[in-house]
């Protein structure tokens, strides 16, 4: 009786070794650490894991946030800046969103004490320049500047990257929207096309409360996104395009890589942040 003897399992091929990016933390080895001049500045990136309307992955901040980070600090070490790009933090602060399925919250207690201790390690290596990037709208973190501000040597930056081209919305996007909008659309097909469903997307229309001064901004209310949304969309993502995104990132960065470079030169003297 022949026994058919099955071939034998070969390993995969290794992967060819990827090229060490030497600005970011989690690529690197203890040995190049310890033969490199220290960092100047650390950049600490903070995303959220929430759905975004029915069409953009529940990563949808971090890897914005992400995109965003890397190529700015690549940018910023390409000019000489000793940055340090940090692990993104992929949990935000999501109280007002539990109502859809698989929002991921940290309390706003929680999210500032992650940093705290993350900012004392900082301190522990001698790092004394720290951006907190933060890539999601339930994050309110200049709280958490204000609280640190007597207790650490390190000096904190808060930079909302969805903020820093405000000024060229109205120029980039029909509406922008407030999530999952057409701006957080584009980003998507600018960086993660294969992850977005246009398909899927609804108008995000967004419900006004019955109070006029609430609806004008002037009081201010933690918005219930189960009432506020249908699928937690704000704002009309169907304009959206990669070229629009492209176009955002390409300011952002610009912006951001700037100013990574003037932190990252300038002295920590007794006037610091600033002019003598």
């Amino acid at each position: 009786m022949h026994v058919a003897v099955p071939p034998p399992v070969r390993s995969p091929p290794p992967r060819p070794r990827e090229t060490m990016r030497p600005w970011l933390l989690a690529e690197l080895n203890y040995g190049t650490v310890k033969s490199q001049p220290p960092f100047e500045v650390a950049v600490l990136p903070l995303g959220a894991t929430e759905p975004h309307n029915l069409h953009l992955p529940y990563a949808t901040d971090t890897f914005q946030v992400e995109a965003i980070a890397g190529s700015a600090c690549e940018v910023a070490y390409g000019r000489g800046a000793r940055v340090l790009l940090l692990p993104t933090l992929p949990y935000g602060t999501e109280t007002n969103q539990m109502r859809f399925r698989l929002a991921l919250n940290l309390n706003p207690s929680t999210v500032a004490q992650v940093i705290t201790d993350l900012v004392d390690s900082l301190a522990t290596h001698g790092i004394l320049k720290c951006v907190l990037l933060n890539g999601h709208g339930g994050n309110d973190l200049k709280w958490v500047l204000r609280e640190l501000h007597r207790s650490t040597p390190v000096h904190l930056f808060l930079c909302n990257w969805y903020k820093m081209a405000s000024d060229q919305y109205k120029t980039l996007f029909e509406d922008a929207g407030d999530h999952a909008g057409e701006m957080e659309t584009s980003m998507g097909l600018a960086h993660f096309p294969g992850l977005v469903a246009m398909d899927q997307a609804d108008p995000g229309t967004m419900a006004s409360t019955r109070f006029e001064a609430v609806n004008r901004g002037w009081v201010e209310i933690t918005r219930p996104w189960h009432l506020l949304t249908t699928n937690s969309g704000a704002g009309d993502p169907r304009p959206a395009t990669a070229t629009k995104g492209e176009a955002l990132t390409k300011i952002v960065v610009e912006r951001l890589a700037g100013f990574l470079q003037e932190l990252a030169a300038s002295p920590l003297d007794e006037n610091f942040p600033y002019q003598n």
